[in-house]
Protein backbone atom coordinates (compact mmCIF):
# COMPACT_ATOMS: atom_id res chain seq x y z
CA UNK A 1 0.00 0.00 0.00
CA UNK A 2 1.30 3.21 -0.60
CA UNK A 3 1.43 5.90 2.01
CA UNK A 4 2.04 9.66 3.09
CA UNK A 5 4.35 10.13 5.26
CA UNK A 6 3.21 12.78 7.66
CA UNK A 7 5.17 15.89 8.04
CA UNK A 8 7.55 16.43 11.43
CA UNK A 9 4.97 18.95 12.55
CA UNK A 10 1.77 16.21 12.79
CA UNK A 11 4.03 13.73 14.24
CA UNK A 12 5.60 16.04 16.82
CA UNK A 13 1.69 16.58 17.63
CA UNK A 14 1.01 12.93 17.90
CA UNK A 15 3.61 12.64 20.17
CA UNK A 16 2.51 14.54 22.66
CA UNK A 17 -0.97 13.80 22.62
CA UNK A 18 -0.31 10.51 23.37
CA UNK A 19 2.00 11.18 25.86
CA UNK A 20 -0.29 13.20 27.25
CA UNK A 21 -3.36 10.49 27.10
CA UNK A 22 -0.82 8.28 28.69
CA UNK A 23 -0.88 9.95 31.65
CA UNK A 24 -4.05 11.72 31.96
CA UNK A 25 -5.98 8.69 30.95
CA UNK A 26 -5.73 6.80 34.07
CA UNK A 27 -7.18 8.36 37.42
CA UNK A 28 -4.32 9.63 39.74
CA UNK A 29 -6.36 8.79 43.16
CA UNK A 30 -6.53 4.70 41.63
CA UNK A 31 -3.19 4.12 41.41
CA UNK A 32 -2.37 4.57 44.93
CA UNK A 33 -5.48 2.92 46.12
CA UNK A 34 -5.30 -0.31 44.19
CA UNK A 35 -1.28 -0.87 43.92
CA UNK A 36 1.85 -1.50 46.33
CA UNK A 37 4.43 0.48 46.52
CA UNK A 38 6.14 -1.71 44.04
CA UNK A 39 3.47 -1.47 41.24
CA UNK A 40 1.78 -4.55 42.08
CA UNK A 41 -2.30 -4.62 41.57
CA UNK A 42 -3.51 -5.74 44.70
CA UNK A 43 -5.78 -8.73 44.80
CA UNK A 44 -7.86 -10.87 47.28
CA UNK A 45 -5.30 -13.57 46.18
CA UNK A 46 -1.34 -13.31 47.48
CA UNK A 47 1.74 -15.05 48.27
CA UNK A 48 4.21 -13.95 50.93
CA UNK A 49 6.35 -14.78 53.71
CA UNK A 50 10.13 -14.10 55.15
CA UNK A 51 13.93 -14.71 53.85
CA UNK A 52 16.44 -15.63 56.81
CA UNK A 53 20.06 -16.77 56.98
CA UNK A 54 21.16 -18.32 60.08
CA UNK A 55 18.02 -16.16 62.28
CA UNK A 56 18.67 -13.03 60.44
CA UNK A 57 16.49 -11.64 57.97
CA UNK A 58 17.91 -10.74 54.47
CA UNK A 59 16.94 -7.66 53.09
CA UNK A 60 16.62 -6.66 49.09
CA UNK A 61 16.36 -10.05 47.71
CA UNK A 62 13.97 -10.35 44.59
CA UNK A 63 11.43 -12.69 44.50
CA UNK A 64 9.24 -13.21 41.59
CA UNK A 65 6.06 -15.20 40.56
CA UNK A 66 5.09 -16.50 37.20
CA UNK A 67 2.63 -18.59 35.54
CA UNK A 68 -0.53 -18.39 33.84
CA UNK A 69 0.83 -15.51 31.56
CA UNK A 70 0.94 -13.03 34.88
CA UNK A 71 4.27 -12.40 36.31
CA UNK A 72 5.27 -9.81 39.21
CA UNK A 73 8.20 -8.74 41.06
CA UNK A 74 9.28 -7.51 44.67
CA UNK A 75 11.84 -7.47 47.35
CA UNK A 76 12.41 -8.21 51.00
CA UNK A 77 12.02 -5.63 53.19
CA UNK A 78 14.51 -4.51 55.90
CA UNK A 79 12.72 -7.15 58.03
CA UNK A 80 13.14 -9.66 55.08
CA UNK A 81 9.54 -9.58 54.44
CA UNK A 82 8.12 -9.96 51.49
CA UNK A 83 4.84 -9.91 49.40
CA UNK A 84 3.29 -10.95 45.68
CA UNK A 85 -0.12 -10.62 44.28
CA UNK A 86 -1.55 -12.91 41.78
CA UNK A 87 -5.04 -12.22 39.84
CA UNK A 88 -6.29 -16.05 40.89
CA UNK A 89 -6.48 -18.71 43.01
CA UNK A 90 -3.99 -21.43 40.98
CA UNK A 91 -0.53 -22.73 40.73
CA UNK A 92 2.64 -20.39 40.60
CA UNK A 93 6.32 -20.46 39.64
CA UNK A 94 8.21 -18.13 42.27
CA UNK A 95 11.70 -17.58 42.14
CA UNK A 96 14.54 -15.93 44.12
CA UNK A 97 16.76 -13.88 41.91
CA UNK A 98 20.25 -16.03 43.09
CA UNK A 99 22.29 -12.77 42.24
CA UNK A 100 20.54 -10.62 44.75
CA UNK A 101 21.53 -13.47 47.63
CA UNK A 102 25.11 -13.60 49.60
CA UNK A 103 27.63 -15.69 47.88
CA UNK A 104 27.51 -19.56 48.31
CA UNK A 105 23.95 -19.31 49.72
CA UNK A 106 20.56 -20.56 48.17
CA UNK A 107 17.63 -21.34 49.36
CA UNK A 108 17.31 -24.61 51.54
CA UNK A 109 14.54 -27.22 49.66
CA UNK A 110 14.61 -29.37 52.94
CA UNK A 111 12.77 -26.58 54.71
CA UNK A 112 10.08 -25.78 51.99
CA UNK A 113 6.88 -25.72 53.52
CA UNK A 114 3.75 -27.70 52.70
CA UNK A 115 2.18 -27.02 49.35
CA UNK A 116 5.60 -25.70 47.44
CA UNK A 117 8.05 -27.97 45.79
CA UNK A 118 11.22 -27.05 43.84
CA UNK A 119 11.35 -26.97 40.31
CA UNK A 120 13.68 -29.55 38.76
CA UNK A 121 17.02 -28.42 37.56
CA UNK A 122 17.00 -25.29 39.48
CA UNK A 123 17.83 -23.91 43.28
CA UNK A 124 15.74 -21.08 43.40
CA UNK A 125 12.57 -21.76 41.70
CA UNK A 126 9.44 -23.45 43.39
CA UNK A 127 5.79 -24.46 42.79
CA UNK A 128 3.14 -23.39 45.19
CA UNK A 129 -0.51 -23.47 45.67
CA UNK A 130 -2.70 -22.21 47.76
CA UNK A 131 -4.95 -23.97 49.96
CA UNK A 132 -8.08 -23.27 51.25
CA UNK A 133 -7.68 -19.62 51.83
CA UNK A 134 -6.82 -17.02 49.05
CA UNK A 135 -3.20 -16.57 51.32
CA UNK A 136 -0.05 -18.66 50.91
CA UNK A 137 2.66 -17.91 53.37
CA UNK A 138 6.00 -19.28 52.39
CA UNK A 139 8.85 -18.83 54.74
CA UNK A 140 12.25 -19.56 52.84
CA UNK A 141 15.40 -20.45 54.79
CA UNK A 142 18.44 -19.95 53.43
CA UNK A 143 21.73 -22.50 53.24
CA UNK A 144 25.41 -22.98 52.05
CA UNK A 145 25.46 -25.09 48.57
CA UNK A 146 25.89 -24.68 45.09
CA UNK A 147 23.86 -22.75 42.56
CA UNK A 148 22.01 -24.76 39.94
CA UNK A 149 20.40 -22.89 37.35
CA UNK A 150 18.14 -23.30 33.88
CA UNK A 151 20.51 -22.63 30.55
CA UNK A 152 20.79 -19.37 28.09
CA UNK A 153 19.49 -21.11 25.66
CA UNK A 154 16.51 -22.96 26.79
CA UNK A 155 15.83 -19.72 28.75
CA UNK A 156 16.22 -18.24 25.33
CA UNK A 157 14.00 -20.60 23.74
CA UNK A 158 11.02 -20.44 26.06
CA UNK A 159 10.91 -16.36 25.81
CA UNK A 160 11.16 -16.95 22.43
CA UNK A 161 8.35 -18.51 22.09
CA UNK A 162 6.61 -16.74 24.48
CA UNK A 163 7.32 -13.76 22.09
CA UNK A 164 5.48 -15.39 18.90
CA UNK A 165 2.54 -16.09 20.87
CA UNK A 166 2.14 -12.42 22.22
CA UNK A 167 2.99 -11.19 18.99
CA UNK A 168 0.69 -13.24 17.53
CA UNK A 169 -2.19 -12.02 19.54
CA UNK A 170 -1.32 -8.47 19.28
CA UNK A 171 -1.11 -8.52 15.37
CA UNK A 172 -4.80 -8.82 15.50
CA UNK A 173 -5.43 -5.91 16.97
CA UNK A 174 -2.65 -3.96 15.04
CA UNK A 175 -3.60 -5.18 11.95
CA UNK A 176 -7.25 -3.94 12.58
CA UNK A 177 -5.95 -0.32 13.81
CA UNK A 178 -3.53 -0.26 10.45
CA UNK A 179 -6.40 -0.99 8.34
CA UNK A 180 -8.34 2.09 9.65
CA UNK A 181 -5.59 4.11 9.11
CA UNK A 182 -4.88 3.05 5.77
CA UNK A 183 -8.12 3.90 4.33
CA UNK A 184 -9.24 6.90 6.83
CA UNK A 185 -5.82 8.05 8.08
CA UNK A 186 -7.24 7.97 11.55
CA UNK A 187 -5.04 6.81 14.58
CA UNK A 188 -7.47 5.26 16.43
CA UNK A 189 -7.14 5.79 19.97
CA UNK A 190 -10.17 3.87 20.78
CA UNK A 191 -9.09 0.84 19.16
CA UNK A 192 -7.91 -0.37 22.91
CA UNK A 193 -11.51 -0.30 24.23
CA UNK A 194 -12.31 -2.65 21.23
CA UNK A 195 -10.37 -4.57 22.04
CA UNK A 196 -11.46 -4.60 25.62
CA UNK A 197 -15.05 -5.09 24.46
CA UNK A 198 -14.28 -8.53 23.11
CA UNK A 199 -12.96 -9.28 26.28
CA UNK A 200 -15.68 -7.77 28.56
CA UNK A 201 -19.05 -9.25 25.84
CA UNK A 202 -17.56 -12.82 26.00
CA UNK A 203 -17.55 -12.48 30.13
CA UNK A 204 -21.31 -11.60 30.12
CA UNK A 205 -22.67 -14.12 28.51
CA UNK A 206 -20.30 -16.58 30.00
CA UNK A 207 -19.49 -15.84 33.53
CA UNK A 208 -22.44 -13.19 34.14
CA UNK A 209 -25.28 -14.78 31.91
CA UNK A 210 -23.89 -18.65 33.10
CA UNK A 211 -24.21 -19.46 29.07
CA UNK A 212 -21.84 -21.68 27.11
CA UNK A 213 -18.39 -20.82 26.25
CA UNK A 214 -19.20 -21.15 22.60
CA UNK A 215 -21.65 -18.88 23.01
CA UNK A 216 -19.84 -16.69 24.37
CA UNK A 217 -16.87 -16.09 21.83
CA UNK A 218 -19.57 -16.04 18.96
CA UNK A 219 -20.81 -12.99 21.00
CA UNK A 220 -17.82 -11.57 21.22
CA UNK A 221 -17.09 -11.64 17.39
CA UNK A 222 -20.55 -10.19 16.76
CA UNK A 223 -20.26 -7.68 19.58
CA UNK A 224 -16.90 -6.67 18.01
CA UNK A 225 -18.40 -6.33 14.68
CA UNK A 226 -21.37 -4.62 15.46
CA UNK A 227 -19.22 -1.82 17.74
CA UNK A 228 -17.09 -1.58 14.17
CA UNK A 229 -20.12 -0.38 12.53
CA UNK A 230 -21.84 1.77 15.34
CA UNK A 231 -18.68 3.73 15.62
CA UNK A 232 -18.21 4.51 12.07
CA UNK A 233 -22.04 4.90 11.14
CA UNK A 234 -22.66 7.35 14.09
CA UNK A 235 -19.56 9.29 14.83
CA UNK A 236 -17.00 8.67 12.16
CA UNK A 237 -18.76 8.87 9.30
CA UNK A 238 -20.79 12.40 10.05
CA UNK A 239 -17.12 13.63 10.92
CA UNK A 240 -15.71 12.65 7.68
CA UNK A 241 -18.67 14.20 5.47
CA UNK A 242 -18.15 17.53 7.76
CA UNK A 243 -14.94 17.86 6.62
CA UNK A 244 -12.77 17.20 9.68
CA UNK A 245 -9.26 17.57 9.72
CA UNK A 246 -6.58 14.85 11.20
CA UNK A 247 -5.61 16.62 14.34
CA UNK A 248 -9.25 16.96 15.15
CA UNK A 249 -10.69 13.34 14.40
CA UNK A 250 -7.40 12.52 16.28
CA UNK A 251 -8.62 14.75 19.59
CA UNK A 252 -12.05 13.37 19.05
CA UNK A 253 -10.73 9.49 19.68
CA UNK A 254 -9.22 10.39 22.92
CA UNK A 255 -12.70 11.32 24.36
CA UNK A 256 -14.12 8.57 22.78
CA UNK A 257 -11.37 6.30 24.33
CA UNK A 258 -12.08 7.59 27.55
CA UNK A 259 -16.00 7.81 27.18
CA UNK A 260 -15.55 3.99 26.53
CA UNK A 261 -13.50 2.67 29.07
CA UNK A 262 -15.67 4.43 31.65
CA UNK A 263 -18.70 3.14 30.40
CA UNK A 264 -16.75 -0.84 30.62
CA UNK A 265 -15.84 0.27 33.99
CA UNK A 266 -20.08 0.50 34.59
CA UNK A 267 -20.88 -2.79 33.38
CA UNK A 268 -18.09 -4.89 34.75
CA UNK A 269 -16.69 -3.08 37.89
CA UNK A 270 -13.05 -2.59 38.48
CA UNK A 271 -12.28 -5.85 39.45
CA UNK A 272 -10.42 -9.05 37.46
CA UNK A 273 -12.59 -12.00 36.06
CA UNK A 274 -12.08 -14.95 34.79
CA UNK A 275 -13.03 -16.83 31.07
CA UNK A 276 -14.23 -20.20 31.89
CA UNK A 277 -11.23 -22.75 31.41
CA UNK A 278 -8.47 -19.76 32.52
CA UNK A 279 -5.25 -21.11 33.40
CA UNK A 280 -5.47 -24.76 32.69
CA UNK A 281 -1.68 -26.86 33.64
CA UNK A 282 0.53 -26.08 31.32
CA UNK A 283 2.24 -29.31 28.62
CA UNK A 284 6.05 -29.19 28.59
CA UNK A 285 7.56 -29.21 25.46
CA UNK A 286 11.43 -29.60 25.89
CA UNK A 287 11.86 -26.14 27.73
CA UNK A 288 9.14 -24.68 26.36
CA UNK A 289 5.64 -24.71 28.83
CA UNK A 290 2.78 -24.28 26.61
CA UNK A 291 -0.71 -24.50 27.90
CA UNK A 292 -3.66 -26.23 25.80
CA UNK A 293 -5.15 -22.52 25.81
CA UNK A 294 -1.87 -20.75 24.51
CA UNK A 295 -1.72 -23.55 21.47
CA UNK A 296 -5.21 -22.94 20.28
CA UNK A 297 -4.65 -18.91 20.70
CA UNK A 298 -1.70 -19.31 18.36
CA UNK A 299 -3.46 -21.71 15.95
CA UNK A 300 -6.40 -19.48 15.45
CA UNK A 301 -4.24 -16.15 15.30
CA UNK A 302 -2.41 -17.77 12.47
CA UNK A 303 -6.08 -18.85 10.43
CA UNK A 304 -7.17 -15.50 10.96
CA UNK A 305 -4.27 -13.51 9.74
CA UNK A 306 -3.88 -16.21 7.07
CA UNK A 307 -7.90 -15.06 6.13
CA UNK A 308 -7.37 -11.49 6.41
CA UNK A 309 -3.85 -11.86 3.79
CA UNK A 310 -6.29 -13.73 1.52
CA UNK A 311 -9.46 -10.85 1.69
CA UNK A 312 -7.04 -8.40 0.91
CA UNK A 313 -5.10 -9.53 -1.78
CA UNK A 314 -8.11 -12.15 -3.65
CA UNK A 315 -11.97 -9.99 -2.74
CA UNK A 316 -12.78 -7.38 -4.85
CA UNK A 317 -13.44 -5.67 -1.45
CA UNK A 318 -9.99 -6.06 -0.24
CA UNK A 319 -8.56 -4.52 -3.44
CA UNK A 320 -10.41 -1.71 -2.83
CA UNK A 321 -9.34 -1.63 0.35
CA UNK A 322 -5.89 -1.21 -1.10
CA UNK A 323 -6.53 0.99 -3.41
CA UNK A 324 -8.28 3.57 -1.32
CA UNK A 325 -4.81 2.95 1.23
CA UNK A 326 -2.92 4.13 -1.86
CA UNK A 327 -4.71 7.05 -3.29
CA UNK A 328 -8.60 7.15 -1.74
CA UNK A 329 -9.40 10.26 -4.41
CA UNK A 330 -8.21 8.32 -7.23
CA UNK A 331 -10.38 5.29 -6.22
CA UNK A 332 -13.06 7.36 -5.46
CA UNK A 333 -12.69 8.95 -9.16
CA UNK A 334 -12.45 4.82 -10.75
CA UNK A 335 -16.08 3.92 -9.59
CA UNK A 336 -14.99 2.76 -5.59
CA UNK A 337 -17.62 3.16 -2.98
CA UNK A 338 -15.32 4.50 -0.40
CA UNK A 339 -17.73 4.98 2.22
CA UNK A 340 -19.17 1.10 1.78
CA UNK A 341 -15.24 0.06 1.46
CA UNK A 342 -14.10 2.00 5.20
CA UNK A 343 -17.92 0.59 6.89
CA UNK A 344 -16.01 -2.84 6.02
CA UNK A 345 -12.96 -2.11 6.98
CA UNK A 346 -14.36 -0.80 10.78
CA UNK A 347 -16.45 -3.82 10.90
CA UNK A 348 -13.37 -6.08 10.30
CA UNK A 349 -11.71 -4.04 12.41
CA UNK A 350 -14.71 -4.49 15.28
CA UNK A 351 -13.76 -8.48 14.76
CA UNK A 352 -10.11 -8.74 14.77
CA UNK A 353 -10.25 -6.64 17.65
CA UNK A 354 -12.81 -8.47 19.92
CA UNK A 355 -11.28 -11.90 18.85
CA UNK A 356 -7.25 -10.26 19.96
CA UNK A 357 -9.17 -8.84 23.61
CA UNK A 358 -10.40 -13.00 24.12
CA UNK A 359 -6.86 -14.30 23.54
CA UNK A 360 -5.59 -11.06 25.44
CA UNK A 361 -7.80 -12.59 28.64
CA UNK A 362 -6.47 -16.40 28.28
CA UNK A 363 -2.90 -15.39 27.99
CA UNK A 364 -2.58 -12.83 30.70
CA UNK A 365 -5.87 -14.15 32.22
CA UNK A 366 -8.39 -11.84 33.50
CA UNK A 367 -11.06 -9.31 32.06
CA UNK A 368 -10.01 -6.09 33.18
CA UNK A 369 -12.15 -2.79 32.18
CA UNK A 370 -8.75 -1.12 31.10
CA UNK A 371 -6.71 -3.91 29.56
CA UNK A 372 -7.33 -2.93 26.17
CA UNK A 373 -5.16 0.30 26.95
CA UNK A 374 -2.33 -1.60 28.42
CA UNK A 375 -2.04 -2.82 24.56
CA UNK A 376 -2.60 0.38 23.01
CA UNK A 377 0.90 1.96 23.10
CA UNK A 378 2.63 -1.55 22.32
CA UNK A 379 0.24 -1.78 19.26
CA UNK A 380 0.54 1.88 17.75
CA UNK A 381 4.53 0.62 18.43
CA UNK A 382 3.69 -2.51 16.05
CA UNK A 383 1.80 -0.19 13.36
CA UNK A 384 4.92 2.47 13.16
CA UNK A 385 7.54 0.25 13.78
CA UNK A 386 6.10 -1.65 10.12
CA UNK A 387 4.88 1.28 8.33
CA UNK A 388 1.83 3.14 9.07
CA UNK A 389 -1.29 1.76 7.36
CA UNK A 390 0.55 -1.67 6.04
CA UNK A 391 -1.18 -4.52 7.51
CA UNK A 392 1.85 -6.99 6.93
CA UNK A 393 3.97 -3.87 8.52
CA UNK A 394 1.31 -4.20 11.61
CA UNK A 395 1.93 -7.99 11.20
CA UNK A 396 5.77 -8.12 11.34
CA UNK A 397 5.80 -4.81 13.68
CA UNK A 398 3.60 -6.98 16.36
CA UNK A 399 6.05 -10.16 16.19
CA UNK A 400 8.88 -7.90 16.78
CA UNK A 401 7.41 -5.96 19.60
CA UNK A 402 6.59 -9.89 21.07
CA UNK A 403 9.85 -10.89 20.47
CA UNK A 404 11.66 -7.50 22.40
CA UNK A 405 8.61 -7.90 24.88
CA UNK A 406 9.42 -11.54 26.23
CA UNK A 407 12.93 -11.91 25.16
CA UNK A 408 14.67 -8.83 26.92
CA UNK A 409 13.35 -9.98 30.33
CA UNK A 410 16.94 -12.38 29.67
CA UNK A 411 18.70 -8.91 30.22
CA UNK A 412 16.40 -6.56 32.11
CA UNK A 413 14.01 -6.38 34.45
CA UNK A 414 10.37 -8.07 33.96
CA UNK A 415 9.09 -4.74 34.83
CA UNK A 416 11.03 -2.91 32.12
CA UNK A 417 10.16 -5.21 29.16
CA UNK A 418 7.82 -3.27 27.48
CA UNK A 419 10.44 -0.54 27.50
CA UNK A 420 12.20 -2.72 25.13
CA UNK A 421 9.71 -3.00 22.23
CA UNK A 422 9.89 1.36 22.28
CA UNK A 423 14.23 0.99 22.23
CA UNK A 424 13.48 -1.43 19.12
CA UNK A 425 10.88 0.98 17.89
CA UNK A 426 13.46 3.84 18.06
CA UNK A 427 16.56 1.72 16.12
CA UNK A 428 14.31 1.31 13.63
CA UNK A 429 13.03 4.18 12.69
CA UNK A 430 16.61 5.71 13.20
CA UNK A 431 17.70 3.20 9.83
CA UNK A 432 14.41 2.98 8.24
CA UNK A 433 12.01 6.09 8.69
CA UNK A 434 8.90 5.22 6.71
CA UNK A 435 9.14 1.49 9.01
CA UNK A 436 10.05 -1.95 7.73
CA UNK A 437 7.40 -1.79 5.17
CA UNK A 438 6.48 2.10 4.74
CA UNK A 439 7.16 4.14 1.39
CA UNK A 440 9.12 7.08 1.63
CA UNK A 441 6.95 10.31 0.18
CA UNK A 442 8.61 12.32 -2.70
CA UNK A 443 9.04 15.77 -2.86
CA UNK A 444 8.47 17.88 -5.54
Amino acid sequence: MTLRRPKNGLIALIATLLTAFLVLGIPAGSAQADTTDDGQEITQFYFAGNITFEGQPIDGVSVSVDGHGFDATTKTDADGKWRLYVPEKEKYTLAVDEDTLPDGVIVDTEQLPAGVAAVDGTSGSFEAEFGLTGTKIINLFLGEGERITVSFADQLISRTVGGINFGLLLALASMGAALIYGTTRLSNFAHGEMVTWGGVAALLVTSFWQLPLWLGLIAAVVGGAILGWALDAGIWRPLRRRGLGIVQLLIVSIGLSLALRYVLQYMIGGGTYQLPGASPDPIQFGPVSLSYIDLIGMGVSIVVIAAMGWFLTRTRVGKATRAISDNPQLAAASGIDVDRVVRIVWILAGVLAAISGVLWTYFRPGVRWDMGMQMLLLMFCAITLGGLGSTLGALIGSIVVGLAVEVSTLWIPSDLKYASALLALIVILLVRPQGLFGRRERLG
